[in-house]
């Protein structure tokens, strides 16, 4: 046989789902959830006995990880829930503008990654002030001419910058 007959694979990814499922009994504080096709944090989750031959359910609050906007459901606790793949991870900060929001990140390779934008610049919703905080802190270490470690967190193809400290 011809080496030419062999399938060739470009990438590594599986292309497998960005989530997991997980029973909701299972579910605790701060934990991941989807809840409404958003990646969320639990903020608060209560149990309920319900009658003879009902499930017990569980109340879930959460956050949104990417908006901060608050979101509720409702589920069986014997009921499996999605639960996305979440990633933090971090990256030495070149250069960040406060204008445009554009942002330069060195990645461990020695390339750039230039597709990411201050968390202030959102493309939905308000910038919480957590966002603001972040911002005020990138800013403030660029002018100091300090060395800048990013924390970007990932999940469900979304990326967003959500802390920033100085480099030892």
């Amino acid at each position: 046989m011809a080496d030419d007959d062999e399938p060739t694979f470009e990438t590594t990814e599986s292309g497998s789902s960005h989530t997991y499922p997980q029973q909701c009994g299972e579910l605790r504080k701060g934990s991941m959830v989807m809840i409404k096709g958003k990646a969320c944090k639990v903020a608060e989750i209560s149990t309920s006995k319900t009658g003879k031959h009902g499930h017990a359910k569980a109340h879930i609050v959460a956050l949104d990880i990417f908006t901060g906007k608050k979101y509720e459901d409702l589920c069986p606790t014997s009921h499996n829930m999605e639960i996305p793949f979440t990633k933090r991870t971090e990256y030495q900060l070149l250069s960040a503008d406060d204008q445009t929001g554009e942002v330069s990140l060195l990645l461990e390779s020695g390339e750039t990654k230039d597709d990411l934008n201050l968390p202030t610049f959102v493309t939905t919703g308000e910038p919480t002030d957590e966002d603001k905080k972040v911002v005020e802190d990138i800013m403030k270490m660029q002018e100091d001419g300090d060395s800048i470690l990013v924390a970007v967190l990932s999940a469900i193809g979304q990326e967003k910058i959500v802390g920033a400290k100085k480099m030892q």
